[in-house]
């Protein structure tokens, strides 16, 4: 069927900011009705054994994955399983010690209400979020968080629009009052984004990043001024580590030392006859092979240096790293 177009920009905007005020009033709503339900489901979650099964239909369903994903990557284990394929099969997903969250606005979802019984038998906790409290699905909950809204933004009052909204916001609140329950910090969110840039940020480390072996540029103190340059030109990374006998760092030569030297009118004259000791720049910036790349990142930036060397716990030169490698790697 097609539908005449009757477009009026004035009523299409001021319908948006009905949509606003409408869902706006509909979570602004949902604190009163939290009561004690709200705080008991988040303690059987914590309490549960198994996992977080979240379950909808329609509109719910599409919400309830959202909500199950928002869970999973906060510090609760959880799924989402499809209703209608619950009852064909999918139902094996759940086990005894599971804490279930069925979603429906009317509470009446003949597909929950089917698999309900079964569900009940194997002793989950089963947590209703609906917008009736007295439906059927409500009163053979264990908990029921209501999402009830006083209308929808729909100027049908039919489409769900701020009961979504409201189930939405129950979701959210849920995930965050669990992640401060379990002290979840942002390296723990790292761990489950690790390709995402907080997970770079947080869990690479300089020696994931590193030059290592052959590929690190280092001359003795004594080498000469030729010996050098061979070695910081031929290793590509713009500088060369100095370092002792034991290989620990004493300086660090730079192709921005090299071009100050060769200003500097008086030494450049002669540059063959000086040793790397006598051009180094000594206290170069280390970093340890198992600090974080961001922390690397940070060194680099205080101290506007575009390199650092990378010593392990006994101080021994053991890579090089230098912004290239930050960034390749998107930790900057």
């Amino acid at each position: 069927m097609t539908l005449a177009h009757n477009f009026d920009a004035e009523r299409a905007t001021r319908l948006a900011v009905q949509t606003f005020e409408i869902e706006a009033r509909a979570l602004q709503g949902l604190g009163p009705r939290l009561g004690t339900a709200f705080a008991q489901a988040v303690k059987a979650v914590l309490d549960c054994q198994g996992r977080v099964v979240v379950m909808g239909m329609g509109k719910s369903g599409h919400v309830g994955r959202k909500i199950a994903a928002t869970l999973a990557s906060t510090g609760t284990p959880a799924m989402f399983v499809h209703p209608a394929e619950a009852s064909h099969g999918d139902l094996g997903m759940v086990m005894a010690g599971d804490v279930v969250l069925a979603i429906s606005n009317s509470g009446e979802s003949d597909e929950l209400a089917a698999i309900v019984p079964a569900m009940r038998r194997m002793g989950v906790t089963l947590v209703v979020m609906t917008g009736r409290a007295e439906s059927a699905l409500a009163r053979h909950a264990d908990l029921v968080l209501s999402s009830a809204v006083d209308e929808e933004a729909c100027p049908l009052n039919l489409a769900p629009t701020a009961s979504t909204t409201a189930q939405m916001a129950l979701g959210d609140a849920l995930a965050v009052a669990l992640l401060d329950a379990r002290g979840f910090k942002e390296e723990d969110f790292a761990r489950s984004h690790p390709g995402g840039s907080l997970g770079r940020k947080l869990l690479m480390h300089v020696h994931d990043l590193m030059r290592s072996g052959d590929a690190v540029p280092c001359v003795a103190p004594g080498a000469t001024f030729g010996e050098l340059l061979r070695e910081m030109t031929g290793k590509g990374l713009g500088f060369t580590a100095v370092a002792d006998v034991a290989r620990r760092p004493v300086g660090i030569f730079t192709d921005g030392d090299l071009r100050r030297l060769i200003e500097d009118g008086e030494r450049s004259a002669d540059l063959r006859g000086l040793t790397a000791a006598q051009v180094m720049h000594r206290s170069p910036r280390l970093v340890q092979a198992d600090a974080l790349a961001v922390d690397a990142a940070t060194v680099m930036e205080q101290h506007r240096i575009t390199s650092v060397l990378v010593v392990d716990a006994q101080g021994i030169l053991v890579g090089a790293l230098n912004s290239n490698d930050l960034m390749r790697a998107k930790v900057i």
